[in-house]
């Protein structure tokens, strides 16, 4: 749905002789209503001029589909009766920053509307790697199993450890370089609780850039890609939702160490 945007001046005039009490009442109510518009995505902003010019010292920015939309919208103000009023319709300019710089309230959604979706981080592991056993060429590229030897994790809701000897990354490397990864591992959190998790990703990337991680350089990882998507499974009650949520995980390679941070998709 477009929405056109709309700089609306207005000033309250409170007629003379109005008892306070129903001042106090329509005020009330315009919060009430104002409020609502702006759950809409209609009131974007109101501001109250800082030096009044002219007679209308409320200014507001109001989205709605047309004038006429608006004017309806405006009619149903409690104040309405009490409001002076002057609308003026605005077009984006060609050197708004607006869309980069300033957030945006999302416009009223509709039935097809979908949430965006959001990001929570779970934990952050830090794993020492064992050394790789080497299966060799197989029919979908080249076969290693990297042991994860041990390290921990840690989280706002849940910390503890890597187990050895039930963690390792079953990884394919392909021709180009690329390393697709079935990583699983076990861990246990500080109260005891085990979790297996597993992940399937994929670690791409220039080629100088894994000849240097090759040599046990340091390595920013924004220089490639590292990213799984992630499952968790646990019989502990009180993280019964891990077995419901749905985990991407950022990964990144130190020497001898891997480092994945876990998040759960809202």
């Amino acid at each position: 749905m477009i929405m056109m945007e709309f700089l609306v001046d207005f000033r309250v005039n409170v007629p003379t002789g109005t008892p306070e009490s129903e001042v106090k009442d329509r005020e009330k109510a315009e919060a009430f209503a104002t409020a609502k518009l702006a759950d809409e995505g209609h009131l974007v902003r109101l501001w109250r001029r800082t030096v009044t010019s002219g007679d209308r010292p409320i200014v507001g920015l109001f989205r709605a589909e047309s004038e006429t939309a608006l004017d309806s919208m405006i009619g149903a103000l409690p104040l309405y009766e009490w409001l002076d009023v002057s609308v003026t319709p605005l077009e984006s300019h060609a050197n708004d920053p607006a869309d980069a710089t300033i957030p945006r309230r999302p416009e009223p959604r509709t039935s097809t509307s979908l949430p965006d979706p959001r990001l929570t981080k779970v934990y952050r592991l830090e794993a020492t790697l064992g050394q790789p056993l080497d299966i060799g060429d197989i029919p979908g590229g080249h076969r290693r199993i990297v042991p994860l030897t041990g390290g921990t994790f840690t989280g706002p809701k849940i910390n503890g450890q890597l187990l050895a000897g039930a963690s390792a990354d079953w990884q394919i490397g392909l021709p180009d370089g690329t390393t697709l990864g079935d990583i699983r591992y076990t861990l246990q959190t500080d109260a005891g609780d085990l979790l297996y998790v597993r992940s399937r990703g994929v670690r791409h990337g220039p080629a100088e850039v894994f000849a240097r991680l090759g040599r046990g350089e340091k390595v920013d990882a924004s220089e490639y890609t590292f990213r799984t998507s992630t499952q968790i499974e646990t019989a502990a009650p009180d993280l019964e939702w891990l077995n419901k949520g749905v985990f991407i995980s950022v990964g990144g390679r130190r020497d001898g160490a891997v480092i994945y941070e876990t998040y759960l998709v809202g």
